[in-house]
Formats: C-alpha cells, structure tokens, sequence
C-alpha cells in the first residue's frame, strides 16, 4: 500500500491545524487524521479527554504473535509568540529545503513521517506484528493527554515490544530525558494599607526570601548520562495593588531531573528547606526516561540510523519531557528510543522549519525500523 499524500504534504496538511495549546483544540486534526488512517487500513479508536481535546490510538494488526511497534506523538503546538512571523506558521511556505511551520520539529513532522511509514510498510506490518500509534493532545502543557489515556479505565493500551517517541532529535537516536517535577510554591501575608506597611505581612517579602533560600538548595549529585538536575523560578505572582501590603505571593519551580532522583523526597526536603512558611503543591511531576543502550533493539535503531551520521553514536539524552514519561510503565516498560526529524534548536522557536532532507531520511529510517522491528523472527 502506499500513502495518498507524500509526507511532505501530510506534514502541511497538519501543520494547517490550528493546534495551539492553550487550548489545544486538537479534536479537528485528529478527526482528519482518523479518517486518513481508517481510508489506509488502520482501526482507528478515538478518546476525547475535553473540550475539543481528543487523542487516538490507530493500529494495524499482524498476524504473527509478537508484540506490535509502538509510534507516540503529540498534535498540540506551543503558542506562536510575540515576535512577528517571516513565513506562514500553519505550513505553506517550503524554501531552501526547510518545511516552516509552528509545530513542523516539535513534532507534526515525524507524526506525517512514522503515519506514512506504517501505510508504505502496510504488508509487513500485516504479516508481522502489526504497529500502534499513540497520538495525544495536550504534552506541552504537561502530558495532558497521555494522562487522560492511562486513567482512563476503560481503554486498553496495547503492550508493544518497543515505542518510538518522534520528538525532535534531527534523526539521531536518543535513549532517555530526564524527569520533570514543577511545583508551585506559595507565602501567605497579611494584607494592610500601603502607606502603614508596619501593620501587616508582605508576601512578596517572603516569597523573595524563599526564591534566595531556593538558590541554594541541592537536587542531588550528577549522573554519568544526565549530567546535573536543573532548577529554575520561571514565573513569580504576588500583590493587587500598588497601594496595598500584598497578602499572597507564589513563584513556580522548574525542576529536571534523573531516574535516581525520587520526586517525593525531593519535595519533602524542599519543604524542610523552605521551613512551612512556604506552601508547597504539585503541577507536572513525570519520570526520567532511561534505556539500556545495550538492549538489542537500540543497537538495531542505532544501526539503521548511523549512514545518516558523520561521527559514530554515542548515549545520549534530551533534556525535556515527552508522553513517554507516562506511557511508559502503562504500556508494560518497553525499550524506548527518542527519534525524529525535527531540529531540536527549532522547538518552540519563531520561524520554526524542519530540513526536508532530513523529513525525508527519517521516513526511511522508519520504514526500514518497521521492517526489522515486525517482521517475523526465524
């Protein structure tokens, strides 16, 4: 079988979709993509989790007895941003061999790469161990999606031998990212009027004293892959008014982290070090992501993908999160490799573009992963 559309143009075709998150929106695309995949041979299963929010799981069965490939990816783009547009950011301008597009690395490109991969490779896939997509809303806000699908007790997730995550990696084979914990962290006051500060309790006073104790606090040690935990204050609220002793103040913690790492203790020594002046609550808290890259299926991947490669490939990580942080474990711990065609410089950047060339490369990384991976073992 082969695809109706190049991937070039399934790529446009989605990147069209207004897909912006917040909020998200990505109902219109997914019931495009359904009826795209239902026309190419795919049982198709669609799972609303809101309000024009939906994601779906498409697979093509096999008929052998092994264990499907997994394909994830995410339809939800982050916002356009301030800064004025050279090219159109919903996927018609192609130049200098660069496909532009909000959301064209992070990540519709290789969603369009790993769809008509599976239609071009539709008979192995039948006569092997057939292939599942995991597609999702909502992952830059979190993993909304991939959240909604595993507590959702009435979907059953299938149980791959391997998953492909086609964030942006220019092709080059990742086996892990570290973790993410965001946490919100909260100072209570008492308010007062402006000009007798003495009768009350400044929040912002005690949310600055917090962030300068936040400075000093230690994650943990570094690891031999994952290199240091990062900690970030991103975004800082407090005060009403200008007149006013602000009663509330909060400031948000970006925490990355590696698999030794518990999320758990880190936040109760966080508290500890804080003191209970501060009020501590959970926004994201997803898992480092780590394969063994001795396992027989990463060598096989890093096989396929090394002609495309200058310099042999080493380990190597990502340092932001995907729907893998979540999948994961519900899907059974298969091993995991983080690939795609996308330009990881371009993620979330204005003008975002990715290279043709390599769009095209990963489709045929794909397809011959498709192969290797479902065909049959003598």
């Amino acid at each position: 079988m082969k695809s109706e559309l190049s991937v070039i143009e399934l790529t446009q075709k989605l990147l069209a979709f207004d897909t912006i998150n917040p909020p998200g929106n990505e109902q219109d695309c997914l019931l495009w993509l359904s009826e795209y995949l239902r026309q190419h041979g795919f049982e198709v299963a669609e799972h609303p989790f809101g309000e024009k929010r939906m994601n779906i799981i498409a697979s093509i069965r096999g008929n052998s007895s092994g264990k499907p490939l997994a394909f994830s990816g995410h339809l939800d783009t982050v916002p356009l941003g301030n800064a004025p547009w050279q090219y159109d950011p919903f996927g018609r301008d192609v130049e200098k061999g660069r496909l532009y597009g909000r959301g064209s690395s992070d990540m519709k490109a290789a969603v369009a790469a790993f769809i008509v991969a599976c239609i071009n490779e539709y008979e192995s896939c039948k006569t092997g161990s057939g292939v599942v997509l995991l597609l999702t809303g909502g992952e830059e806000t979190g993993c909304d999606g991939a959240r909604a699908l595993i507590q959702n007790a009435e979907i059953e997730l299938p149980l791959p031998s391997a998953v492909i995550v086609g964030e942006a990696t220019a092709n080059y084979p990742v086996i892990g990212h570290k973790g993410a914990l965001w946490l919100r962290c909260e100072t209570h006051g008492k308010t007062a009027h402006g000009s007798m500060p003495e009768l009350g309790i400044n929040a912002i006073y005690l949310a600055v004293d917090a962030m300068g104790k936040i400075r000093s606090f230690e994650l943990g040690p570094a690891h031999p892959l994952m290199k240091k935990p990062t900690l970030n204050v991103g975004v800082i609220r407090g005060g009403l008014n200008i007149n006013s002793v602000p009663d509330r103040a909060s400031f948000d913690v970006d925490m990355r982290t590696d698999p030794t790492l518990n999320h758990s203790d880190i936040r109760k020594k966080l508290q500890h070090h804080l003191s209970d002046a501060v009020t501590i609550s959970t926004l994201v808290d997803l898992p480092a992501v780590l394969t063994d890259r001795l396992h027989g299926w990463v060598q096989q991947t890093i096989a396929l993908c090394q002609p495309y490669h200058s310099t042999p490939i080493e380990p190597r990580i990502v340092p932001y999160f995907t729907d893998a942080a979540l999948l994961l474990a519900a899907l059974g711990n298969p091993p995991c490799v983080i690939l795609g065609p996308g330009e990881p410089s371009m993620a979330h950047q204005t003008d975002e573009y990715c290279e043709v060339q390599r769009l095209e490369q990963c489709l045929t990384i794909y397809q011959r992963l498709v192969r290797a991976t479902t065909t049959p073992k003598s």
